[in-house]
């Protein structure tokens, strides 16, 4: 064995060793995050009850009137604000996850502090990855997974340190990330080694990286149109005069409101749909170099354009009065779904000449 193979050996394993290590700390935060919840829900918190009981009774309250000289003046009570979109309520956000309460906040920023140092041990391991290979670290479907959550919990902490309100997302994303790091250990793992011929090509780290951090966006977009769904029917309920159970109260009233919500996911998608339409020409364009045609509907290309259609039906959608609301939102996790088999679905049971998965 020459030194370079073995450096590259060597370099493989800390990778490995770096993975598992990130592994452990996302567990920590995942508890940390838990918590968080967990101690949080101690403190009251019924904002949004009190701002939809609030409407609920202007509404049955009679029209306001003014006796005037004997007659009587009928005024129209103004009409609500709403936060966005017309139909939508105003009701405020909710405190975050911690509910207010001084543990559960430190909880919180024990879970972020361990996100930050495991995606840096991650990160670590992304890059030792590439080392080892000499070349761009998403050959196949293990590097993509390893990449795809260290890229999607970059996001995440970028929105955090731009003071987004999305401490929300810390729960749901690092129980994705353990998931999808479990099984790019265990199912997905494929031994350092180099290309196939058609992937030699700057074009990789064009195409690659960017439909990566595509999908990370779609990622957080669709985690937030799952929590408007849930905060809708949450706010819905208690608007009708429903009242929910103790365990949807104590989480939902945390949540932002089911418009500000809906306002971030459709921002997040719309804001990376043009970078997904780069990515499907930029791989067309590689492909022209790589195969000699721009398109030929190969089962990546035919989903790839497919997830396109879906998320500019959501975008068309989201901007039109009558499908806003719940109708745009499962039409955002159709496309979504379409990216996930798009990955999963093609690269695994698909045969192509874009199966590099490895598996």
């Amino acid at each position: 064995m020459t030194l370079a193979a073995a450096t590259n050996e060597n370099l493989a394993s800390i990778s490995n060793v770096l993975i598992y290590s990130s592994m452990a700390v996302y567990t920590l935060a995942f508890f940390a995050h838990i918590a968080e919840w967990l101690f949080g829900s101690r403190s009251k918190v019924a904002r949004t009850a009190a701002a939809l009981t609030t409407q609920a009774d202007a509404k049955k309250a009679p029209a306001v009137t003014v006796n005037k000289a004997g007659g009587t003046a009928v005024l129209e009570r103004p009409k609500v604000t709403v936060r966005a979109a017309s139909g939508q309520r105003d009701v405020p956000d909710g405190p975050g996850a911690a509910g207010g309460d001084e543990q559960g906040d430190l909880y919180g920023r024990i879970a972020v502090s361990l996100t930050v140092l495991a995606f840096l041990i991650e990160f670590g391991g992304v890059l030792t990855r590439a080392l080892s290979v000499e070349r761009a670290p998403w050959g196949n479907m293990y590097e993509f997974n390893i990449t795809f959550s260290t890229v999607a919990v970059g996001v995440y902490l970028g929105l955090l340190a731009l003071k987004k309100n999305v401490g929300w997302l810390g729960l749901p994303l690092i129980t994705t990330v353990l998931l999808d790091l479990g099984l790019a250990v265990t199912v997905l793992y494929t031994a350092s080694d180099q290309l196939v011929p058609a992937l030699h090509s700057y074009w990789l780290y064009i195409h690659v990286s960017t439909a990566i951090f595509c999908g990370a966006v779609f990622y957080v977009g669709a985690v937030a149109t799952i929590m408007y769904l849930f905060k809708d029917s949450y706010e819905s309920k208690l608007q009708s005069g429903g009242t929910p159970g103790t365990f949807a109260t104590s989480v939902l009233e945390r949540l932002p409101s089911s418009a500000s919500l809906d306002k971030f996911a459709y921002r997040v998608n719309a804001a990376v749909f043009p970078l997904w339409t780069f990515t499907i020409i930029a791989g067309a364009i590689w492909a022209g170099d790589a195969w000699g045609r721009y398109w030929g509907w190969d089962p990546k290309e035919t989903w790839s354009f497919i997830t396109w259609v879906a998320y500019a039906c959501y975008l068309h959608a989201r901007a039109t009065a009558g499908w806003k609301g719940r109708k745009a939102a499962y039409l955002a996790l159709l496309a979504f779904g379409c990216w996930l088999f798009n990955y999963y679905g093609v690269n695994i049971f698909v045969s192509g000449k874009h199966s590099y998965a490895g598996v």
